[in-house]
């Protein structure tokens, strides 16, 4: 009997000790963004992505005009990422809240496992792993509810097939296309993807024989048009690569945008910890890597120093661009295959399905109030009011509630000129044009947060009175008579 009884525990372990690395980082990343589920939802872009995504499926019509502003109603826009959008609209109908937040979760779990599992091949799980961890710590301030998300998986296949391809020396698979037009379906960061191809030919053919170059320079240009090709496969055609470009040429209006903005050091964060820590270890290990790869290494840390949304970006793809050098270089190899099985795998997910049930009937998961002024939206809307300026913040929430917004996070649709001549206004470097924006559009309120120096100006103002306020917005109203 005691034989048998201590058999149990063991046969127990043994289950789960197949489960490879890959699988348990999809599990715990999963598990631990569903439990931060309302971080997920720190981001009033949010409301409207949703909102667009239900008018797709509401009117079975993709927009092609703004529809959501009064500033520039009627005028051409297109929504680039129309597909990620059905898809978070269709989450929140199933599920509230939890939906979108499950989601966004899913997503970057598969991330995370899909590079857990590229790293599995090289090196040893335990640090395979922890490259993967390290990559989550910087990425999470970037994890959210959007459309971005949502491409990150495609993101990974498709760099982890570029990258196996000029290892071997041979041109992209043709079933990386599909890939691609899922991407530009999905969100605008596509064109960074036909950026990576050209970055990895270029390794493609460092790398070959200098008799193989000449044809497989023209089979790897024969993949990329056929990739941008595929990139016009989306209901917009070849606007989508139109539309995706104009956020990249709104010149000055991006660093005013939070997450376009430079890297800044003024404190030290995990980014700086981490460039200063690769630099140390690769001078003091002697890394050595070929001019392409380090060329794309300087070009992924350039990308993350000049904008902070392209820190997911460094985080998740250097660790390719130098995986098979540092490994070949260091003879580090990977421990051996661990194969997925079907009982441990089905009981983890099974547990993950009942914990996501849970939370969303249990946990009434929301986005934060900075981002949800709803009392406020109340009494504009008791008030009567039809021309709101408001603070961008509140532009997600207010087309949210269809009230017709100023401005929004739709950068491309109202352009450079249009954007800084608003904010030079909201903080006053130009107070004829602050008194120009309310006569010109009509302005009969104002919803902006206490912090923005416009705010206070209204109390000074005759003509405008205090209609709502709270630590996260004030709404002023024009003055009876």
């Amino acid at each position: 009997m005691s034989a048998e009884t201590a058999t149990v525990p063991q046969a127990r372990s043994s289950v789960f000790a197949e489960v490879p690395a890959w699988f348990w980082m999809a599990c715990g990343v999963y598990a631990l963004l569903l439990v931060v589920g309302d971080r997920l939802l720190a981001d009033s872009d949010t409301y409207w992505q949703i909102a667009v995504g239900r008018w797709i499926l509401d009117h079975r019509a993709l927009p092609s005009v703004d529809i959501y502003s009064f500033t520039k109603a009627g005028q051409p826009w297109v929504s680039s990422s129309w597909l990620a959008q059905v898809l978070f609209a269709k989450a929140y109908d199933l599920a509230g809240w939890t939906g979108p937040a499950a989601l966004a979760a899913a997503c970057g779990a598969a991330t995370f496992a899909l590079l857990t599992a590229i790293l599995s091949r090289a090196l040893p799980a335990i640090h395979a792993s922890l490259i993967a961890l390290a990559a989550l710590v910087l990425t999470c301030g970037h994890l959210l509810a959007r459309p971005h998300v949502l491409a990150l998986p495609v993101m990974m296949v498709w760099a982890n097939g570029l990258m196996v391809a000029s290892e071997r020396r041979e041109a992209p698979s043709l079933w990386l296309l599909p890939l691609i037009a899922l991407w530009a379906n999905l969100h605008g960061g596509f064109l960074f993807g036909l950026a990576l191809a050209g970055a990895f030919a270029l390794d493609a053919l460092w790398n070959a024989a200098p008799a193989q170059r000449w044809p497989l320079a023209l089979r790897w240009a024969a993949f990329g048009l056929g990739a941008l090709a595929a990139c016009c496969v989306t209901p917009y055609g070849w606007g989508t690569i139109l539309a995706s470009l104009r956020i990249l040429s709104l010149g000055e209006l991006l660093h005013l945008i939070a997450e376009w903005m430079p890297a800044s050091f003024s404190h030290v964060d995990a980014f700086e910890l981490t460039i200063l820590g690769l630099i140390g270890g690769a001078l003091f290990c002697g890394v050595r890597l070929p001019l392409p790869r380090i060329a794309l290494a300087l070009g992924l840390l350039h990308m993350a120093l000049s904008h902070v949304r392209n820190l997911e970006l460094f985080a998740l793809l250097l660790p390719l661009a130098v995986l098979t050098p540092v490994a070949t270089q260091f003879g580090l190899r990977a421990a051996g295959v661990v194969r997925l099985k079907a009982m441990p795998a089905a009981m983890l997910i099974a547990a993950l399905c009942v914990s996501t049930w849970f939370v969303a009937a249990r946990w009434d998961m929301s986005p934060p109030p900075i981002h949800s002024p709803a009392a406020a939206v109340d009494a504009l809307k008791a008030h009567n009011v039809q021309r709101v300026l408001n603070d961008l913040q509140f532009g997600g929430y207010l087309i949210w509630r269809q009230v017709p917004v100023f401005v929004d996070g739709r950068a491309e649709l109202y352009g450079e000129s249009f954007e800084m001549a608003y904010y030079r206004a909201l903080q006053l470097k130009d107070v004829n044009g602050f008194l120009d924006l309310l006569k010109t559009y009509r302005i009969d309120a104002v919803m902006l947060d206490p912090a923005t120096p416009a705010s206070r100006f209204l109390d000074h103002i005759a003509g405008w009175q205090r209609l709502y306020a709270d630590d996260r917005v004030v709404v002023h109203v024009r003055a009876a008579g």
